[in-house]
């Protein structure tokens, strides 16, 4: 069984999952030899061998299996065994309908099966390979469903959850655009949906809860997890402002359509799932594709330039509030991904720059750079074509290749003519930042930093723990990091005042103060009540602005 699943670069042990397994041969069960934590053997079984697996599924996420009397969700990779040596042989799904669910439905990307189905059957489906069998994750039951067709492709859209009034017509239409777009974007003469070669529609299955957010994608499908609070319903005049990040999150795992599940890093060619892969190439797939999401919003119509402009200023915010882009490059942290970036503790802003986030900004960065030197001529739109043509048009056609660990500044250059040699080494390769205020200004945008708040600044981020307010990170460097404070602290008192169990209880402590005040916190660590000395440092310019500039706008948006 695999031990983690494309696209979320963590070492999951979804065997950990399994309760039961046992072969019928001849008549008879057998019992298997584990082999490791992965693998298992049945001896003395010539010929025909059926196994059956009992999985405990109750993982509500995008990228594991969760089964109750609602709903059933499961990617392959945490039920589908896969027989060693026979990797290559085409399979086939059988979906039995359970007791009492005679309304349920099964909805999957994987192709149907031909034929007549027994009134017991919920569905059949064929898949070509082991690989693709895993490829193809499945939603049953009785969601909300919505279908449309972009660029002559049908889409699906499958949201499982209680949401009531649902405005699916609306999300449909935003959604239809997005597609549109991308599908142009990649394929601007034809307009071929790219997931043909392997399916006969896309799915977007998304699980619906009271504050989850995620996606995985899949060669012709996607699982999402949204919050109910920012979908639209019906009666809503205007949308949510969470709905932005709705579609963005759409915008980006449909863009994984082409870049990730098709354009690949060669490391991924073919995915070892019993091991971890690395590569130094996560800050081009998933980076990329983060900077992406949203513009193709922008372009398809779908929000306006004055929204996309807070979504770029709080990508940049997000990224130049953590010190740990100072520490580790985008390069390591792609490589580290299984360790660090998925394994993340309260010391992750001082030591992991984000691939995906910094990631974006070196998207945005090249993009000016390859723009500005060829004279508008060309753009990181026609590397990504140029990529999509050469590696990914023919991956699923039997054509399997990827991208070298180090031949993404030569093949920029064959498409441009620009030489990106010195801005990866120095963004990605070392650490150093994306100097946007300068490749911006040409382009009739100014990139402005204002301060956050006028509160003097400690330098941590907190969270209610019972009725206390507890320390969640410290940042390196700043007040409550001089000061001796730690992550887990629970801050009880300044300067004799009780603090409350919110953030505000401390802001309006603090509100009576300024920079260079000393302030006596009282905290508990574990049992013991220590006291520490702040010195307040200035309230930081910490917050990014883009903002039109007075000349005309030209680039990329």
């Amino acid at each position: 069984m695999p031990a983690w699943i494309p696209g979320s670069y963590l070492i999951r042990d979804f065997s950990r999952h399994v309760e039961t397994i046992r072969g019928r041969h001849n008549g008879r069960w057998h019992e298997p030899v584990k082999l490791d934590d992965h693998r298992w053997r049945f001896d003395g079984c010539q010929g025909s061998l059926s196994v059956e697996v009992i999985v405990y599924a109750w993982d509500l996420s995008v990228r594991g299996a969760h089964v109750d009397d609602t709903h059933a969700f499961f990617n392959g990779t945490s039920v589908f065994l896969r027989p060693h040596g026979l990797e290559a042989l085409a399979c086939e799904v059988t979906l039995m309908r359970p007791a009492g669910k005679r309304h349920w439905r099964a909805y999957t990307s994987m192709p149907p099966a031909k034929g007549q189905l027994p009134a017991n059957v919920m569905g059949r489906f064929v898949a070509a390979d082991y690989d693709a069998l895993i490829d193809h994750p499945f939603e049953l039951g009785t969601p909300q469903v919505i279908r449309f067709r972009a660029c002559g492709a049908l889409h699906t859209m499958v949201f499982t959850g209680l949401v009531p009034n649902l405005d699916l017509k609306r999300i449909a239409q935003d959604v239809r655009r997005v597609c549109e777009s991308q599908i142009a974007f990649f394929d601007p003469q034809d307009k071929q949906a790219p997931f043909l070669d392997s399916a006969q529609e896309y799915v977007f299955m998304t699980m619906v809860t009271a504050n989850g957010y995620g996606g995985l994608e899949h060669r012709a499908s996607t699982a999402l997890m949204t919050s109910r609070s920012d979908l639209p319903t019906v009666h809503q005049r205007q949308a949510p402002a969470g709905y932005v990040q709705f579609l963005g999150l759409v915008s980006h795992e449909y863009f994984h359509t082409w870049h990730v599940k098709r354009i690949k890093p060669a490391a991924f060619v073919p995915y070892d799932l019993l091991k971890p892969t690395h590569t130094r190439l996560l800050w081009i797939f998933e980076g990329f594709t983060s900077y992406y999401d949203d513009l193709m919003l922008l372009r398809s119509g779908v929000i306006d330039l004055d929204t996309y402009l807070k979504q770029l200023s709080k990508t940049i915010t997000a990224v130049h509030a953590a010190p740990g882009r100072r520490q580790q490059s985008l390069a390591n942290s792609s490589f580290d991904a299984w360790t660090k970036y998925y394994k993340q503790d309260e010391n992750a802003p001082n030591a992991i720059s984000s691939y995906y986030a910094k990631g974006a900004l070196v998207a945005l960065g090249l993009d000016l750079v390859i723009r500005q030197r060829s004279a508008q001529r060309y753009s990181l739109d026609d590397v990504m074509r140029h990529l999509w043509n050469t590696l990914g048009r023919t991956f699923y056609r039997g054509k399997a290749a990827g991208l070298s660990e180090t031949a993404f500044v030569r093949e920029v250059k064959t498409v441009t003519g620009v030489d990106l040699r010195q801005e990866i080494w120095q963004w990605v390769d070392q650490t150093a930042d994306v100097p946007l205020d300068r490749l911006l200004a040409p382009t009739g945008f100014d990139l402005i930093w204002r301060e956050a708040k006028n509160t003097p600044a400690i330098g941590a981020t907190f969270k209610t723990q019972g009725e206390s307010l507890a320390i969640r990170q410290v940042i390196r460097g700043k007040a409550a990091h001089a000061a001796g404070l730690s992550a887990g602290d629970l801050l009880v008192a300044c300067n004799g005042l009780r603090i409350g169990s919110d953030v505000k209880s401390l802001q309006q402590v603090l509100s009576a103060y300024q920079r260079g005040d000393q302030l006596i916190l009282h905290a508990f660590r574990g049992d013991v009540l220590q006291t520490h000395t702040l010195t307040l440092g200035e309230p930081e310019a910490s917050v990014a602005e883009v903002k039109p500039s007075n000349q005309s706008t030209t680039g990329p948006l």
